[in-house]
């Protein structure tokens, strides 16, 4: 009901803003000129407005390139992300090259060729050379863009298995995500929904030997150098693995498994250490203890001091809480990765435990029905 009557409101004042327009009309002398026909004078100050416009859009232009290049992703953390970084930038700066160039032009013929009594335009019907050179640039330049991304897609793709790269599964739901590492044979077992169940979260088959040495987890944790093949898997509805500092990110779509590799380059604590992390860190601890203050003295509790860490996000809007669908990933050295790993319960052990558990409950259960029975 608000908005229906925010809605009527804008539009009785849009209404009354015409009818003064046409009062002031009204109100004019009898030597305006009412004709509605552009004068010198009306032509020169559109010109000068056309002018004035396009070096206002190249101060504002610079203003934000300068200003808020601060929020541009640190480097990249993968091996492949620098090549994706190149063709971003690449393709920027062919853009903004092109927009000063023909909006520059623009304005300045709008003002330059500015309509004048007696001043009659050319009529210029075609030119089959001007033609040619407008189509082939565009032409040669968009095609080496495209060249040089399909290389760089390819490359990124094209997984070596020579490298051996370690094989781990991303598994989406609403709204979280879990990782699946392959154990020692570096193979996932198989899975499927319909396993779901207890302890299986992910379905993982427990007749495929390949499953016992699986280890599910809710936190990434990754070595640093080591090739990685994600294979990605859907629960419920479509996702997106969005990995930001690693300048990946692959659709997760339920029914099929998809899959995306890369070689992270830079630890945790090495990104967390570097320049641009440190005075980004100290710059949100800084807001947050602004607004720690308003809400301290509303009787909340102050928030908590912020420190750096990867995450894997999700970048399609899936449901209510896709905002909170996200996992902490943990790049470390190799030890310190196998360290954490044996630490870890195999999907084995976790199965083997749930039936124990399963047993024990099932045999209390017999000896208190053989008790009442007795009792009665």
């Amino acid at each position: 009901m608000t908005v229906f009557l925010v809605i009527i409101v804008i539009a009785l004042f849009a209404v009354t803003l015409w009818q003064m327009s046409k009062i002031f009309d009204l109100s004019k002398g009898s030597d305006i000129d009412s004709s509605q026909v552009a004068t010198d004078k009306d032509n020169k100050t559109h010109g000068m407005f056309m002018l004035l416009f396009v070096i206002l859009l190249y101060v504002i232009t610079i203003y934000c390139f300068w200003n808020y290049s601060k929020f541009y992703l640190p480097e990249a953390a993968s091996e492949h992300g620098s090549h994706v970084d190149n063709l971003m930038f690449l393709s920027i700066a062919i853009i903004m090259f092109v927009q000063i160039i023909t909006q520059g032009l623009l304005h300045w013929f709008a003002y330059k060729y500015q309509g004048r009594k007696g001043r009659k335009a050319l009529f210029y019907a075609d030119n089959d050379k001007l033609e040619f050179i407008w189509t082939i640039i565009p032409v040669i330049v968009l095609a080496g863009l495209i060249i040089y991304g399909l290389f760089t897609w390819s490359d990124i793709m094209n997984i070596n298995e020579e490298e051996d790269p370690m094989i781990v599964e991303i598994y989406a739901y609403q709204f979280a995500w879990r990782a699946r590492y392959s154990g020692e044979d570096n193979t996932l077992g198989g899975a499927n929904v319909r396993f779901i169940e207890g302890v299986n979260q992910l379905g993982v088959d427990e007749s495929d030997p390949y499953g016992e040495d699986d280890v599910v987890t809710t936190e990434l944790h990754l070595p640093v150098g080591k090739p990685v093949l994600f294979k990605f898997r859907s629960q419920d509805v479509l996702h997106s693995a969005f990995f930001p500092h690693f300048r990946a990110q692959m659709n997760v779509v339920p029914g099929m498994i998809t899959q995306f590799g890369f070689t992270p380059t830079i630890t945790s604590e090495e990104m967390r250490s570097s320049e641009y992390m440190v005075d980004k860190v100290a710059n949100i601890n800084e807001i947050r203890k602004d607004n720690s203050k308003d809400l301290m003295q509303a009787g909340e509790a102050p928030l908590d001091s912020y420190e750096f860490e990867y995450y894997l996000l999700c970048n399609k809007i899936c449901g209510q809480a896709h905002y909170n669908m996200q996992m902490k990933i943990v790049v470390e050295s190799e030890e310190d990765y196998k360290a954490w790993l044996e630490k870890q319960q195999t999907f084995g052990e976790a199965m083997a435990a749930q039936k124990e558990s399963q047993l024990e409950v099932s045999t209390e259960t017999a000896e208190v029905a053989v008790v009442e029975k007795e009792n009665n």
